[in-house]
């Protein structure tokens, strides 16, 4: 059986937020088996999976990532959507858009410090959409 849920995310700032209790909400009862595909419907925010205990993670995922693509470099053509547009994009290119989670015994199969990241690439990059599909 497949079963699909969509959503709207609030606005986050940027940086890497943990988002695993929004998506979780978002699906209600998990089948006791099967897999749980996230993507997200943004070419400048990304999904995946990391550290969910100590929010420092979060914090230093963001600044490598800022680091490795800066803004304003001159080699960016696609600049007239803002100064943090193509970096974003860039970064949605790196982290990916989307995870895929076991379930079993009805919860996310994740390992004890894994957790599901929206990493927000915009300063302002408003509501994000998420797909949700269950199969079981």
């Amino acid at each position: 059986m497949v079963t699909q849920h969509q959503f709207t995310l609030r606005p986050y700032p940027r940086g890497c937020h943990l988002i695993t209790r929004n998506v979780l909400e978002a699906c209600g009862k998990l089948p006791e088996k099967g897999l749980m595909h996230v993507i997200i419907q943004h070419t400048s925010a990304g999904l995946t999976l990391n550290e969910n205990a100590d929010p420092s993670v979060r914090v230093d995922m963001n600044a490598y990532l800022d680091q490795l693509v800066p803004e304003n470099h001159p080699v960016y053509t696609h600049i007239f959507e803002g100064d943090d547009d193509m970096p974003a994009h860039l970064k949605t290119s790196i982290v990916g858009s989307s995870v895929t989670i076991p379930i079993t015994d009805g919860r996310l199969n994740l390992g004890t410090w894994q957790g599901i990241y929206l990493c927000e690439f915009r300063n302002h990059g408003g509501g994000r959409r998420l797909v949700v599909t269950i199969l079981s």
